[in-house]
C-alpha cells in the first residue's frame, strides 16, 4: 500500500501507548557481521533477539525480518518450535524501532503507518534497505502508509497514548536531520503527524550514543501521568551530570492532561564498556512493553536486580524477562531500539 508524499493527519489519529494491546511486535534477525564487530558479539545478540520472541509469543505474533541463506537457517535454529512468522524483507540493521513505521490507530478505525524521512541518524550509519523497511513492514500490516519528508527515528520520541510527547532537544534539533526547523515547527509536525498535544523536550541524552540523545534511553510512560527515568549510579557515573538533569526536568513537567507528572527513578547501570574498552550507552530504559511480558536489558551491573523488582510494580500482571543486553548495547542500543509494536484496534480512547 502507499500514500501521498505528505498529508495532514486526522485529529483522530493517536500513536498508542506501548502498553496498550498488540497485534504483532516486528523484530529483525541479525544479519550483517561487520555491524557486530567483536568475539561473539554477533551471536550474543542473536541470542538475546531469539529470547526476546520467545518471551513475546504467546502474548502476540511475532513477525521476523530475515534475509535468505545464513541470516533464516541460524534464526530457524535458535527458534525452533518458536511459533514466528518469517518474512524476506531485506533491511539495513535491527533497529526497526527507527526504521520502521510509526503505527497510528483512530479507535476502531483502520492501522496507519506514518513512515518519515530517513538519513542514517544524521547521516551517520546510512545502510542499504533501511530506507524502504517501513513501508515494507507497513504493506505486510496492511496499514495504509502516509510519508512525511521531516526525519523523525522512532527512538526519539515516547508517548503516553493519551497525547504527551517525550523527546530531546539533542536530537530533534540536530542540524544534521532537520537543518532550520525550530522547536516551535517540529512540535506543530508531531502535533498534526502523530496527534501530539503536548511536547515535553529534555536536552541531552546518555555519552557515545549513537543516536545523539534518543529518549527511549534516558526515560519512559508507564502509565498515563507517570513516567521512569535513571539517576545516578555513583560520583563516577559516565552519564551523572546528563542523568540528573533529566530526573530535575521531569519534575517540572506536566503532561497533555495537566497533570504533573509522577517520576520514577531507577539506577543507571553505570559505567558498561565494550570488550575494546570503548564506553557502551546502556540503559534500563531501554525495555519493551510487550502484551504479557516486559523485556528489560541487564548488564551484570548492581543495579540489575533492583530493576527487574520495580518493573514488576509497575507492570503488574506482565512478567519481567531480564535479557543479557551486553552484546546489543555494542551496536548502539537494546530491545525497544530492535522492536516495533503493532497495536491492535480499540484500545485505550484517546
Amino acid at each position: 500500500m502507499s500514500g501521498p508524499a505528505a498529508e495532514p493527519a486526522s485529529n483522530t489519529w493517536r500513536q498508542p501507548a506501548e502498553w496498550e494491546p498488540h497485534d504483532a511486535c516486528w523484530l529483525a534477525w541479525p544479519s550483517h557481521p561487520e555491524e557486530w564487530p567483536g568475539a561473539g558479539v554477533l551471536d550474543g545478540t542473536r541470542r538475546a533477539v531469539a529470547e526476546m520472541a520467545r518471551a513475546l509469543v504467546g502474548g502476540e505474533r511475532v513477525e521476523l525480518l530475515v534475509l535468505p541463506g545464513e541470516s533464516e537457517e541460524t534464526a530457524r535454529r535458535a527458534l525452533d518450535g518458536v511459533a514466528v512468522r518469517y518474512h524476506h524483507i531485506p533491511f539495513g540493521d535491527v533497529w526497526l524501532r527507527d526504521t520502521g513505521p510509526i503505527f497510528l490507530r483512530a479507535g476502531a478505525g483502520p492501522l496507519v503507518a506514518a513512515c518519515f524521512g530517513w538519513n542514517g541518524w544524521g547521516g551517520k550509519y546510512l545502510f542499504e534497505h533501511d530506507a524502504e523497511v517501513g513501508g515494507r513492514i507497513a504493506e505486510v500490516a496492511g496499514a495504509r502508509v502516509v510519508r512525511y519528508p521531516m526525519v523523525l527515528e522512532g527512538g526519539a520520541i515516547e508517548v503516553d497514548g493519551e497525547g504527551t510527547l517525550l523527546t530531546t532537544r539533542q536530537c530533534l534539533l540536530d542540524p544534521s536531520r532537520n537543518p532550520g526547523m525550530s522547536e516551535a515547527q517540529i512540535e506543530r509536525h508531531l502535533g498534526v503527524e502523530l496527534g501530539a498535544r503536548r511536547v515535553l523536550w529534555l536536552d541531552r541524552g546518555l555519552a557515545n550514543d549513537h543516536t545523539d540523545g534518543h529518549v527511549d534511553t534516558l526515560a519512559r510512560f508507564v502509565a498515563p501521568g507517570r513516567v521512569v527515568c535513571m539517576e545516578p549510579s555513583g560520583r563516577d557515573d559516565p552519564n551523572r551530570d546528563a542523568l540528573a538533569g533529566v530526573v530535575r526536568d521531569l519534575g517540572g513537567m506536566r503532561d497533555a492532561s495537566g497533570r504533573a507528572l509522577e517520576v520514577v527513578r531507577i539506577p543507571s547501570p553505570g559505567r558498561i564498556e565494550s570488550a575494546s574498552g570503548e564506553l557502551a550507552p546502556a540503559s534500563y530504559v531501554n525495555f519493551l512493553v510487550g502484551n504479557r511480558a516486559v523485556l528489560v536489558p541487564v548488564y551484570g551491573a548492581p543495579g540489575d536486580r533492583e530493576v527487574v523488582e520495580v518493573l514488576g510494580e509497575l507492570f503488574p500482571g506482565r512478567a519481567v524477562v531480564p535479557i543479557d543486553g551486553r552484546a546489543a548495547v555494542v551496536g548502539g542500543g537494546a530491545f525497544h531500539c530492535m522492536s516495533r509494536e503493532q497495536p491492535a484496534a480499540g484500545g485505550v480512547a484517546p
